[in-house]
């Protein structure tokens, strides 16, 4: 594991990291898939899946027929070598639009934040999915950030909260209904709170795998984080959402 990875692993309580680049953890990400009705020969789409972890996870753990897409192609290649003995498939492309296709699943793991457009991108997951289909994702539910807000942000050019009403109106209006919803804003704030520990503690070996100023970025986001999610400036959310 590179020092990125232990400090991510120490950071999370024991079995519930599986290679996540986020704060949702294994049990949360195996409740949402169950809800959706993730299982045998189930056709999913993980949308941003990068490296695959919480994929690969639900693959070996239900026989679904996974699908994962991502911008990143080394990401790509590498939850490739780590699915090698797993049925999982993998595209490159940029979202949206979406892979062409059907699906009983799209799924959409603490990436929701980065699409400014979620009219577009609600209206393209229904166009995929199956009659009954659901939507399954995290979200950072909240006002849009000030610009102050941005200023501190790295990387505030992906980071678009949405309130609850707003979302709940951009998925009805693309013909999703939300079936089920559990809030996750205390746990993941205590995963943030984790990863800012660790990364703070191994920020000299994360610096020379990384480099200092994206070592900075990370710590300076979660520590963001960590107070949004405390104040209640931002509240995490699970949601399932079905094509009528």
């Amino acid at each position: 594991m590179t020092a990125l990875e232990r400090a991510r692993a120490a950071a999370f309580p024991a079995g519930e990291y599986v290679g996540q680049e986020s704060f949702v953890r294994a049990g949360e990400v195996r409740t949402l898939a169950h809800r959706a009705g993730v299982g045998r020969g189930v056709s999913v789409l993980d949308l941003c899946c990068g490296l695959a972890g919480p994929g690969r996870m639900i693959t070996a753990e239900s026989g679904c027929r996974y699908l994962g897409v991502d911008h990143s192609a080394s990401a790509l290649a590498t939850a490739r070598e780590l699915a090698w003995n797993l049925p999982c498939r993998f595209q490159h492309a940029h979202v949206p639009p979406l892979p062409e296709g059907r699906f009983e699943v799209v799924l959409l793991l603490e990436t929701m934040l980065a699409f400014p457009d979620k009219d577009a991108l609600a209206h393209e997951v229904a166009r995929v999915l199956e009659p009954g289909g659901r939507f399954a994702f995290t979200v950072e539910e909240g006002r849009p950030l000030t610009g102050q807000e941005r200023a501190l942000m790295p990387g505030a050019d992906t980071v678009w909260p949405i309130q609850l009403t707003k979302l709940t109106r951009v998925l009805r209006a693309a013909g999703l209904t939300v079936t089920w919803r559990l809030e996750y804003s205390a746990a993941h704030r205590a995963t943030a709170a984790a990863l800012l520990r660790c990364y703070r503690a191994d920020s000299l070996q994360i610096a020379a795998q990384i480099g200092t100023r994206a070592t900075a970025d990370l710590i300076i986001s979660h520590r963001l984080w960590n107070d949004w999610l405390g104040s209640g400036r931002v509240r995490k959310f699970a949601m399932v959402a079905e094509k009528q």
